[in-house]
């Protein structure tokens, strides 16, 4: 039986370049995870793979929906799952790539997902009050405070179900992974994710979200993902368009940092610092490295 390969670590680190470059080595196809990359339209912003860089090698749950569509961690997991199987079913290697560490995990361990039918957004509390909520519902749960979203979704699970979200985790996996993370030091991280920021806006970022704005649509990705909220905010004359595009700097750095301790803490990843100048040196180290764990 093939191995499921997983290849995560924040924005701007190769992840799309790695996944391509194993896919061809390992007779591959690629599997999105990013929770943003699931939306038809959203490119910019996200920095989508372009299909050029695809390289003729098959990719899924890219474009799969709508920004009006509510697409959740359960419709998730249901989709990435048939997709692993019939890639492997078909003699190929399945290839996860993406940041969104809470994603993967649902699709790889054995984790027990209710459709969610609660779906109130609280947009009247602020985080600290949804923080608060949720401790008067499950005064044990650990969460990261600050992940207005999660603590959306754990409220909302435990209304519903009347059970701590906690609940549904474990940490057995499903199937046999080997699991890459990409990273460098915390400078060189900063000064690619700002430069990456700037590049966006050069290559449209400011109209791609502005034809959203226009058309008025408020849903999830764009009132929560990062290059999209900070920017409707400046359609809104909340701040001014340097303060826009220097929060969305800000907030892409906080978010790669919550990224690592994620990984980290909830998923076995073997770390490969990366040879920006020779990405092959990179590219290199991982097959090695993977060659053994097959073994």
């Amino acid at each position: 039986m093939n191995k499921v390969i997983v290849i995560l670590g924040p924005t701007g680190v190769g992840k799309t370049k790695m996944s391509v470059e194993l896919a061809k080595r390992l007779n591959g196809e690629i599997i999105n995870a990013d929770s943003m990359q699931f939306y038809k339209g959203l490119d910019i912003g996200t920095a989508k793979i372009k299909e050029e860089e695809k390289e003729g090698i098959p990719h899924h749950l890219f474009d799969v929906k709508e920004v009006s569509d509510d697409y959740s961690i359960y419709n998730y997991q249901i989709d990435g799952r048939r997709v692993i199987n019939d890639i492997l079913n078909r003699g190929k290697t399945p290839i996860i790539v993406g940041g969104t560490g809470l994603y993967i995990k649902a699709l790889l361990y054995d984790y027990n997902l209710n459709y969610e039918k609660e779906n109130n957004t609280y947009d009247e509390l602020t985080t600290e009050q949804l923080y608060n909520k949720l401790l008067e519902l499950d005064k044990d749960i650990v969460i990261d405070k600050n992940n207005r979203r999660r603590l959306i979704r754990a409220i909302n699970y435990y209304k519903e179900n009347n059970k701590s979200i906690s609940n549904n985790k474990t940490n057995k996996l499903l199937y046999d992974t080997f699991f890459i993370g990409l990273t460098c030091n915390r400078d060189k991280l900063y000064a690619i994710i700002n430069n990456r920021v700037d590049k966006m806006v050069n290559e449209g970022l400011i109209n791609e979200v502005k034809y959203y704005y226009d058309k008025k649509i408020y849903t999830k990705p764009l009132i929560n993902g990062i290059g999209y909220k900070e920017l409707y905010k400046y359609f809104d004359d909340e701040v001014s368009l340097e303060e826009a595009i220097d929060k969305i700097k800000q907030n892409s750095r906080r978010y790669a940092k919550r990224q690592f301790t994620f990984f980290n803490h909830q998923l076995p990843v073997e770390w490969f610092d990366v040879d920006f100048e020779n990405f092959n040196n990179t590219i290199n180290e991982v097959i090695n490295r993977y060659s053994m764990f097959c073994e």
